[in-house]
């Protein structure tokens, strides 16, 4: 009787193998395939728009931003990982306009992948630099004007509809239509804010050119950068300092600003070698911070921004 029970247990091993096969087959294709299977997926390149994607998202779908807090987006990388997850993404938000220089490549083979994929930049009436390395080129930094960013909420809303399986486009479209109205009253406190600064001192002289949005829609002037272009990754020569001191002179300039995600070295270079004072004043501007920090969501950035800019310009 001892070997009867043996030989059940030979016939039956295989059999129990297969059932575990079986039932394991979903859920070894689930890891194989990324999201796609699993919960709808949402990549963003800048924690700037994975901000305001995540409030027009909501629940709907994950939200995942490449671009840690405090980083610059024209150097920042992403890992082996984080580039499967662009290709497995149900859609992909980036600014475009060459500011992600080292991601854009991931985006495009997500691209070719046939992931949908959003370039905001491109979307939103977008400016050419007047002067600098940069001139005739886009400018990537639409996010300083709020009522850009405005129109890009309901761009996104669209997309995340369209081609987030099982979003729904009523929450969604509630979702845009709240943060958008918040992002409506940014624009007109920050139009308050800045129109207690006379036309005079409406002059901004920045680390590099990312004001050229806020500029033209709150109607300050560019007098000039100590980066003589739209990205941190150039470097300025002696005869760039130079050409920007004697600006700075002409115009009466007394405050840089610069970017608290990068060294304001720079610009204190420009102080050390003119004879000109000038303050440095930090503005988030390129990236968003770590909770507590200042600028965690655009809508705190673009405040502590707007703080920063008026009370350098001597009216707070």
């Amino acid at each position: 009787m001892s070997t009867r029970p043996a030989s059940v247990n030979r016939r039956r091993v295989p059999a129990l193998l297969l059932l575990v096969l079986l039932a394991g087959a979903p859920l070894l294709g689930l890891s194989g395939c990324g999201s796609k299977q699993g919960r709808p997926s949402v990549v963003v390149t800048t924690n700037i728009l994975g901000d305001i994607t995540r409030n027009i998202v909501g629940g709907e779908a994950e939200v995942t931003v490449l671009m840690r807090t405090d980083a610059d987006p024209h150097s920042f990388g992403v890992s082996a990982p984080q580039a499967a997850s662009l290709e497995q993404a149900d859609l992909v938000v980036y600014n475009g306009l060459g500011l992600e220089e080292n991601v854009l490549r991931h985006v495009e083979a997500a691209e070719e992948a046939g992931v949908p994929t959003l370039a905001v930049g491109d979307t939103v009436d977008p400016v050419t630099y007047a002067a600098g390395e940069s001139a005739g080129e886009s400018d990537p930094h639409f996010w300083t004007d709020p009522e850009r960013i405005r129109k890009a909420v309901g761009l996104i809303a669209d997309q995340v509809t369209e081609h987030v399986r099982g979003a729904d486009g009523a929450v969604v479209a509630e979702n845009a239509t709240a943060y958008g109205a918040q992002v409506t009253e940014l624009t007109a406190w920050m139009r308050k804010q800045f129109g207690s600064i006379p036309s005079e001192r409406r002059q901004l002289v920045t680390n590099h050119h990312v004001f050229g949005y806020l500029a033209q829609r709150f109607g300050f002037r560019i007098v000039g950068a100590v980066i003589p272009g739209g990205t941190t990754l150039a470097s300025p020569s002696a005869s760039d300092l130079k050409s920007l001191a004697t600006a700075i002179e002409t115009a009466g300039v007394r405050t840089v600003f610069a970017d608290s995600s990068q060294p304001d070295r720079l610009a204190q270079v420009l102080k050390r070698e003119s004879d000109i004072e000038v303050d440095v004043v930090p503005l988030f501007s390129e990236s968003l911070t770590a909770k507590g920090k200042g600028a965690a969501t655009y809508l705190e950035m673009m405040r502590a921004n707007t703080r920063a800019i008026s009370k350098g310009l001597g009216t707070e």
